[in-house]
Order: C-alpha cells, then structure tokens, then sequence
C-alpha cells in the first residue's frame, strides 16, 4: 500500500505561480513512477507530469516550459512548481504513484482567476 498527501493547492492570478507537493509513505520502493493529473469541471483527467524511478521525465504539452516537476528522494516528496499559470490550468490537481497499481493523492483545487 501506498498512501499520498498532497498540499500546496490554493487561488491565484493569472501569470502567478503555485508549487504542489505529495509525500509518499507505505510501500515506496515499488513505486515505479510519480506524476500529477488534474481534472477540470466536465473534462477528463489528463497526465500533467510524471517522473520515473529513473528521473525520465515528460509533460503535457500545454504545460511545457511552465511547470516543473522535480522530487526530493530524502523525503518521498515529488513537487510540480506551476509558473505562468493560466484560467485553463484551472482544475483539481491529483498526485498518482504507479506500482502494480495506480495510487491517488486525495486531491487539491487549482484556481487561476483574476
């Protein structure tokens, strides 16, 4: 089992930045990947970020040269610093781990808005 806390979501301008965070406890070493997905009102999730075991890493295209993701392996943490966020990035952010099977974070609200 893999349990995932997520924090750092909140409300933001357009053009602001926010940085997201999920610490991974339980059974870490079969974690093969960590990523963000997010959903927005009446669309699908969409993979926003992953990095592997390995440190491959790819994003969506939308979010490309704005967000980050990175992880600090000290503390089972992955991140995704958004910069330039837009009212399209708007959208519940879930942090996944991938093992045998797909982990989910609880959850926590993007909002661009001016």
């Amino acid at each position: 089992q893999v349990q995932l806390v997520e924090s750092g979501g909140g409300l933001v301008h357009p053009g602001g930045s926010l940085r997201l965070s999920c610490a991974a406890s339980g059974s870490i070493f079969s974690i093969s990947a960590m990523g963000w997905y997010r959903q927005a009102p009446g669309k699908q999730r969409e993979l926003v970020a992953r990095i592997t075991r390995g440190g491959s890493i790819n994003y969506v295209h939308s979010v490309k040269g704005r967000f980050t993701i990175s992880r600090d392996n000290a503390k089972n943490t992955v991140y995704l610093q958004m910069n330039s966020l837009k009212p399209e990035d708007t959208a519940v952010y879930y942090c996944n781990a991938l093992s045998n099977v797909d982990y989910w974070g609880q959850g926590t609200q993007v909002t661009v808005s001016s």
